[in-house]
């Protein structure tokens, strides 16, 4: 997130590191990176580095419909990442520190909960650029191996194919005869929204036609449900010297069909898939690959409209925001659906 919480300072974030995880906090920097969370890097008293992320509880619809619900939801997904890495054995899974408590995930006020995860040096990628060969390889080899995780080991439940914003969607859609007046970039929104409206409302009709004939109805696994180069990392390998590749962001951790991880790893060579089908024994659907693409590009079209048809102002976040929005739609608009 470009944009520090509100509501938020780093005296309330210092009391709740030392209350739950003992970390005497000494220095924090914001760290400005990924979307939907907030993150520091801190040292501690005693040169001990933590990479502290703070959720706004009401910003993650898929986790529940309520702030209670979200944070039950998000400490499911974050002991299920302690349970691959540790019980399972999948070392490219980064998992949060436990509390002092045990607890993965602890509350920040009413509204927000801090976890606490090593500090990796290393670099993540960016949505949307193209990993090299070898990279892909490697991300399909540990998208088998998490697949093949038993999901009897985690406490997760299934994800729907069910947009959890589609309500605010389909508002906008029937009020786009109207100003929007939620800041600057509501009436923008608006226009562009207008221009692709017929698109997004076939997009969401073919999204209903491919859940209601089974697509995404396959064997549930494990999936990490966004394992693009945003959240894979390359950090040192200790033993070796050389650079492992690492996913971080488990927070959208849940039962699905596999496809739900492979689109992102699907090439245009078709390569990554007959690898990772060698690797996890199993073929791959692609009208089910082609569902949850779909469902990607709609569920980020609700969140980005939802966010300008608030009350907003321009900043780096929401400058971020809106060439996000403008790439989505223009996605939706060339897909031949």
């Amino acid at each position: 997130m470009r944009d520090r919480p509100a509501g938020i300072t780093e005296p309330d974030l210092e009391r709740t590191l030392a209350d739950g995880w003992g970390l005497r906090a000494v220095a924090f920097r914001y760290v400005p990176v990924g979307a939907g969370s907030y993150h520091w890097a801190v040292r501690g008293d005693q040169g001990e580095r933590r990479f502290v992320t703070v959720d706004d509880l009401g910003s993650k619809a898929w986790l529940g419909r309520t702030r209670p619900a979200v944070f039950a939801g998000l400490r499911a997904a974050m002991d299920a990442a302690v349970t691959l890495r540790r019980d399972v054995g999948l070392g490219f899974v980064v998992a949060p520190v436990p509390a002092l408590d045990g607890e993965t995930v602890r509350p920040l006020g009413a509204r927000h909960a801090v976890t606490v995860f090593p500090f990796l040096r290393g670099a993540a990628g960016r949505w949307g650029e193209a990993l090299p060969a070898p990279d892909r390889d490697e991300l399909a080899a540990m998208l088998a191996a998490l697949h093949r995780a038993d999901p009897a080991r985690v406490r997760l439940r299934r994800c729907e194919t069910a947009l959890p914003r589609r309500g605010d969607l389909e508002t906008a859609l029937r009020e786009l005869g109207q100003p929007w007046p939620g800041g600057p970039f509501a009436e923008p929104a608006r226009e562009l929204l207008a221009g692709a409206a017929g698109q997004v409302r076939r997009s969401l009709e073919t999204l209903d036609r491919w859940a209601s004939r089974g697509a995404a109805a396959g064997e549930a696994v494990i999936t990490h449900g966004e394992p693009h180069p945003g959240n894979i990392m390359r950090v040192p390998t200790m033993t070796t010297g050389t650079t492992g590749m690492m996913l971080i962001d488990w927070d959208t951790v849940g039962l699905a069909p596999p496809e739900r991880d492979l689109w992102m790893l699907a090439g245009g060579t078709g390569d990554e898939l007959r690898r990772y089908t060698e690797l996890a024994g199993r073929p791959v659907d692609r009208t089910a690959l082609e569902l949850y693409r779909l469902r990607w590009a709609l569920d980020d079209t609700c969140y980005f409209i939802r966010d300008f048809r608030a009350p907003h102002r321009r900043t780096a976040g929401t400058e971020h925001t809106w060439q996000s929005l403008e790439r989505t739609i223009t996605g939706l608009a060339e897909e031949d659906l």
